[in-house]
This record gives structure tokens, C-alpha cells and sequence, in this order.
């Protein structure tokens, strides 16, 4: 029921964000046919959590602070009705802030099926620059054995300059899945992890276009 709700609010929408947005989508020959992947993205700006969902012809889950769910006002309604939609998972603020309970969220995910968005940034980056990743996604591939998929968007931080969307051209660029077979599989889970990272990065860096910075987002626990 979940799914249905799910796939029928992303039609509902698209025509509205086509109209708006004009979004320029490439590599959806990319994402997989069956089973849980992994999508690995830049993060400009709060709305990529929108984007990413109604871009991918596959469901794609999120984990939220649980106080989003909770917030007065007609916000509060419009927030609870999207992370309804997308069927967001929502993780307490401790266990967020950890990545503990968000990486858990994650795996079960995985298990049933879905896609699972994940920010390697671990927060939205204010200058537009793409920051040092953080091992979420690695940790999540190396135990799920799921797929990696890369994702560079552009254009998202010029669309909510504003409390109302505004007009403007959105890109995003789905890459193939991650290759790791070259990493030596004698080595250690955290060797992998690093070795994992940077590729990652590399892959986002390389779809998105962005400059790179050498200073992590701070507070951003693993990337969930």
C-alpha cells in the first residue's frame, strides 16, 4: 500500500515539476531493475530530498529527524504529508546524530527491496563546494553487498530561494554503479571503507562538476 501511495504521488507531481523545473534527467539505464541500491548524491539543497524521489522510476527511501513528523502549522501538516509520501523513515535525533540508528533504518530498507538516498556529505553543503565523504555508504554497501549507485545533481539551490518554488533548470546525473573489484578484498573493513570513500567521491565529483574542499561538514555523523 506504502509503495502504491508512493509511485501515485510521484506521477501526481512530475507534470508539476517538469512544468517548473524542466529537470534534465541522464542514466536512468543505470538503476537497477530488481532488488535494494544504494543512491549516492551531492547535497546542495534542501529540496534534493524531492528531486532525487521523483527523478528515479524506482522508489527511494530517506531516514529524517522524527521531529519533522511532529511540527505545528500548516509546515508542519506539508512536512509530515511529504515524508508520509516518499515514505521516509523517521530517526530520532540522538540516534541520527550517531548514525547508528540511521545506517539500521537503512539495512532493513535494503532488505525489502527499495532504493536508499544517502547524502556521503553527511549535511547540505552552504558553498556549493563537494566536501569530504563520510563512510555510510561504504559501510552500507559492505555489509548489504547493494550496489552503489552515484548521483551528481545541479541547479537545486536556485529553486528555493524563496518559501515559493521558482522557475529554473534542475540536473541530474545518474551514473553506473560503483566498481570495487579492484580493491584488495585481503584488506581491512576500514581500509575498504576509505579506499570506498574516495571513490565514491571521485564518481559524485565527476557528475556534479563541483570543486572539491578539504574541510568535512561538521556535525554530519557517517553521511546518512
Amino acid at each position: 500500500m506504502t509503495q502504491r501511495f508512493y509511485m501515485g504521488v510521484r506521477t501526481a507531481v512530475r507534470p508539476f515539476v517538469s512544468l517548473i523545473w524542466s529537470p534534465r534527467i541522464t542514466g536512468l539505464e543505470n538503476v537497477p531493475t530488481e532488488g535494494g541500491f544504494i543512491i549516492a548524491s551531492n547535497h546542495l539543497s534542501n529540496i534534493d530530498s524531492f528531486v532525487l524521489p521523483v527523478a528515479f522510476p524506482r522508489q527511494i527511501r530517506f531516514v529524517a529527524k522524527s521531529s519533522l513528523w511532529s511540527q505545528k502549522g500548516l509546515r508542519g501538516k506539508v512536512l509530515k504529508w511529504f515524508f508520509t509520501a516518499v515514505d521516509a523513515v523517521p530517526v530520532d535525533r540522538e540516534a541520527l546524530a550517531s548514525g547508528k540508528g540511521a545506517l539500521q533504518s537503512a539495512q532493513v530498507i535494503l532488505r525489502e527491496g527499495a532504493g536508499f538516498g544517502i547524502y556521503p556529505e553527511g549535511s547540505r553543503s552552504k558553498d556549493g563546494l563537494l566536501h569530504p565523504g563520510k563512510q555510510g555508504a561504504a559501510w552500507l554497501a559492505l555489509e548489504s553487498g547493494r550496489p552503489i549507485i552515484p548521483v551528481g545533481l545541479k541547479g537545486t539551490p536556485e529553486l528555493m530561494k524563496k518559501k515559493l518554488p521558482e522557475r529554473g533548470v534542475v540536473s541530474v546525473r545518474i551514473g553506473r554503479p560503483i566498481d570495487f573489484s579492484d580493491i584488495d578484498p585481503g584488506a581491512s573493513k576500514g581500509v575498504k571503507r576509505r579506499l570506498m570513500t574516495a571513490r565514491i567521491m571521485d564518481e559524485i565529483q565527476q557528475l556534479s562538476g563541483q570543486q572539491r574542499s578539504e574541510t568535512p561538514i561538521s556535525g554530519s555523523g557517517t553521511g546518512v
